[in-house]
């Protein structure tokens, strides 16, 4: 049995859960939450820096989303693999991820953690450079992804688990424009996925957890 500390309404979290629900393979989750202290207290033993979210399989931890699913993929891999077996199609898989973890996921992250801080601790210019991230990613990825299918061709991939939570929370805080209608097309995509919407639909009642935006939409 897999075992995975996480939160269902963190987007590192749902990244893994994505991909765990797109290869079928069971796992337990260790909730975490100030409710699960002793869950808590496990993860961080596990993990000092205490990211989330953290796989246990067989006793050994694997840290960080990517890697996490890479693992799947190499030791509980499904049909077809999250990482295509070409190396070349494997670096544009890797690639994509990489652009929407640092490029969608990171901005977004700033703009929400910013909005938590107190007044007088806010800060109004790294919002703005963030949101200036989001437009030219959204630009570029518009002009990037395919028109139909996934982000990397027919088959669903690691880049499209990275996707899905990212595309997700950032049209809530910074809505993708109409005119890149690629990109927003491809999110309705994935949202209409079964493990994504699957995750979707579980992290529901958190949303309230969710301070800006639109996290009634969707």
């Amino acid at each position: 049995m897999l075992t995975l500390y996480a939160h269902p309404f963190s987007s590192y979290c749902q990244k893994v859960i994505i991909a765990l629900y797109e290869i079928g393979a069971p796992f337990e989750l260790k909730f975490l939450s100030q409710d699960t202290p002793a869950n808590g207290a496990a993860f961080a033993s596990l993990w000092p820096i205490q990211h989330m979210p953290v796989l246990v399989d067989d006793g050994t931890p694997v840290r960080e989303a990517t890697i996490i699913i890479e693992h799947l993929d190499l030791f509980h891999a499904g049909a077809p693999p999250l990482v295509p077996a070409d190396p070349r199609a494997a670096l544009r898989t890797r690639f994509l991820d990489r652009v929407f973890d640092n490029y969608v996921m990171t901005p977004r992250q700033r703009i929400v953690f910013d909005f938590i801080r107190p007044e007088g601790a806010r800060d109004p210019y790294g919002v703005a450079k963030a949101r200036d991230l989001l437009d030219r990613a959204y630009a570029w990825l518009d002009g990037e992804l395919p028109r139909e299918e996934w982000a990397c061709g027919q088959d669903f991939s690691l880049s499209d688990c990275s996707a899905a939570p990212a595309l997700l929370y950032a049209d809530w805080v910074h809505q993708i424009p109409a005119a890149a209608a690629t990109l927003r097309d491809y999110r309705q995509r994935l949202l209409t996925r079964p493990s994504v919407k699957r995750t979707v639909d579980e992290a529901r009642p958190f949303r309230h957890l969710f301070p800006p935006g639109a996290p009634e939409r969707d």
